[in-house]
């Protein structure tokens, strides 16, 4: 049996990031998979890059790596594009947007949004019309998949229907409807096609919002204000839900 820590939205929140580090090393769990947003947000998108890729096996594109890739005009961008810098920027520019894998008999997909589609978003009350599409074939496997796992929507939930599951790993930096960062955990046997013990893992981690916000403040980053609500309160600006 393998376990393998699932991350995602860290969105430059340094002490999340570490405190998962660490929770996910305590569990002595040595395969971790980053389903994107590594930057944006707050105020550490090089230095969480960085840690990015040296501890994740396999890191997947968001929308947020698309839109500080290939866009360019608002300040919020200009901002941390001047942060992340060139080297960054060609590392998140060549992300893939899905990955792909079997487990305990089970054909698992990994992605941020959609394995088809990067601004394909899904929320946990969406119909079942829309969270059927995540389990289509890709270019690269022609069968629909078993497990979806996925992040943009910041909130970690698991459902089961029609014989797939789906589940949403949260935010690690920016966490909906909690103020702990979130990750998953898959367990089962890897590169078996046949049944096996299978499980999924929702992890939630304490860390200190006060250090976070204490650094976005040394910063001149813009949207600190709406940044700090959303870290005190776990309520998306302007929404109930993202």
């Amino acid at each position: 049996m393998e376990k393998i820590a699932i991350i995602s939205d860290i969105h430059g929140n340094l002490p999340a990031l570490n405190k998962v580090l660490e929770d996910i090393q305590a569990r002595e769990i040595n395969k971790i998979i980053c389903l994107g947003d590594l930057a944006g947000k707050g105020p550490s998108s090089a230095e969480a890059i960085d840690l990015i890729r040296q501890h994740c096996h396999t890191v997947i594109k968001g929308n947020w790596d698309y839109y500080l890739t290939e866009q360019e005009g608002t300040e919020m961008l200009t901002w941390h594009q001047k942060a992340l810098g060139k080297e960054r920027l060609s590392y998140m520019r060549n992300l893939p947007i899905y990955v792909e894998f079997y487990i305990s008999g089970n054909l698992v997909r990994l992605c941020h949004a959609s394995p088809n589609d990067l601004f394909h978003r899904v929320y946990s009350n969406s119909e079942l019309e829309e969270k059927l599409k995540l389990f289509t074939p890709t270019i690269t496997c022609e069968k629909e998949s078993d497990v979806v796992g996925y992040g943009d929507i910041h909130g970690a939930y698991i459902d089961y229907f029609k014989g797939k599951t789906l589940f949403n790993v949260g935010s690690v930096g920016n966490p909906i409807g909690s103020t702990l960062a979130s990750y998953s955990i898959i367990e089962g046997v890897l590169n078996a096609e046949e049944p096996a013990p299978f499980s999924i893992t929702i992890v939630k981690v304490p860390y200190d919002i006060d250090e976070a916000i204490k650094q976005a403040e040394a910063t001149d980053m813009p949207e600190k204000e709406e940044y700090f609500h959303e870290l005190r309160t776990g309520i998306y600006r302007g929404h109930v839900n993202k």
